[in-house]
């Protein structure tokens, strides 16, 4: 037998190394999907030998991805020693800028929130408010417990849409300067966590796909009502952004306006829920959220406004109906908690305007539902960089 060239040793050597990786990924993916498992159970479900899948949890658990969380006896045979992913093998960084609040929470690898802030954003700059998103991360990953260098990648969700290529965020309307270049390049180097940004309403859509209403649903549409309007779109679990990160920038959507041309942000948002409660009748200082709690009391206008902005979210639903064929829309953000209210002349609305009638249902997440996407999307890279870091050391 001729003898083997040198250089397929090297090519050997690293084609055993990437076979290892892939069983110790399968097995840590499928603990985290099962919770807790066995070796002999982790064999049967993953097709590997029990000698390799024994192997490759001494290795994971060598690496602190895994670790013993207790054992199994069954009727027959030996008690069995349960695995499971180790939670704190890394964290995950989630942020939320709004107009009216900051939102920052840390999440170890199992997704559990381990540390967390709300604070009102008061700033009123782009530079004071980079200034606030710093300072508040940076408070809240010295609360969670992780070590210097342990979050392993952030999100932030924010209005507009980031412009990777020029480093800035577009159409942010609603927060004075935040269109400026290289502010979150500011914040990468300040905080020192590799940091992705996304639109608030599609991590919204994520969040209540991943944790929330959407869950399982085919496709669906999430329309974020609040300061402004945006809108998220998952498809099979994957969000949709389009072409060039805009899809569901809804509230560009023209609407006749009675002085003049206006746009579908303009008719449904906050601010319009408190401009119709004062062209009914309503006086001094409102908010969207006033006009809601006077509409429970049964004040005429406040009940007026609040039918007008159902009927005008139905022209909402009919367009992204019409373009999306969703089965499911949700309606979340500030005005989306009073969906109770709303769902009525939505619905009647809804069957006037169109025969495409998906189903409609409130945010189940709330103001948190772009946290919590925000965390999840952090989550899947932080989980992928954790165990590479730490199967290369």
């Amino acid at each position: 037998m001729p003898a083997r060239e040198p250089a397929d040793q090297p090519e050997q050597t690293w084609s055993r190394q990437r076979l290892r990786s892939t069983n110790e990924r399968l097995l840590l993916d499928r603990l985290r999907a099962a919770g807790s498992a066995s070796r002999a159970q982790l064999a049967r479900e993953t097709g590997l030998s029990k000698p390799t899948v024994s192997s490759a949890l001494a290795a994971l658990a060598d690496a602190g991805l895994v670790r013993e969380v207790g054992t199994h006896t069954p009727e027959r045979g030996r008690m069995a020693v349960l695995y499971a992913p180790d939670p704190a093998a890394g964290y995950a960084l989630g942020i939320d800028i709004g107009r009216g609040w900051l939102r920052v929470a840390v999440a170890n690898l199992d997704g559990e929130v381990v540390a967390r802030s709300d604070v009102r954003n008061r700033a009123r700059t782009s530079g004071a408010m980079a200034e606030l998103v710093v300072d508040t991360a940076r408070q809240v990953v010295a609360g969670s417990g992780a070590g210097r260098g342990e979050v392993a990648h952030a999100v932030v969700g924010t209005p507009g849409v980031y412009d990777e290529e020029r480093r800035r965020v577009r159409y942010a309307m609603h927060l004075p300067g935040w269109g400026r270049a290289g502010l979150f390049d500011r914040m990468r180097e300040e905080l020192g966590i590799p940091l992705e940004v996304h639109n608030d309403a599609n991590l919204a859509a994520l969040g209540e796909y991943t944790y929330g209403v959407g869950a399982g649903s085919r496709l669906f549409a999430y329309i974020l009502i609040g300061t402004g309007l945006g809108m998220g779109v998952v498809s099979e679990g994957r969000l949709f952004t389009g072409a060039h990160g805009g899809a569901g920038e809804i509230g560009f959507l023209p609407w006749p306006g009675r002085q003049k041309p206006e746009t579908l942000e303009d008719a449904v948002s906050g601010v319009a829920v408190v401009e119709s409660a004062r062209a009914f009748g309503m006086t001094g200082q409102l908010t969207a959220k006033d006009v809601f709690e006077a509409a429970r009391k049964e004040h005429p206008a406040a009940i007026s406004a609040v039918r007008l902005e159902g009927e005008r979210i139905a022209h909402t639903v009919a367009a992204a109906a019409a373009v999306l064929d969703p089965d499911l829309v949700v309606l979340g953000g500030g005005v989306g908690h009073s969906v109770d209210l709303l769902l009525r002349p939505v619905r009647e609305t809804l069957r006037a305007l169109t025969p495409l009638r998906p189903k409609i249902a409130p945010s189940r997440l709330g103001e948190d539902a772009v946290l919590l996407g925000a965390l999840a999307t952090a989550l899947g890279t932080a989980r992928d960089v954790v165990f590479e870091r730490r199967s290369a050391s």
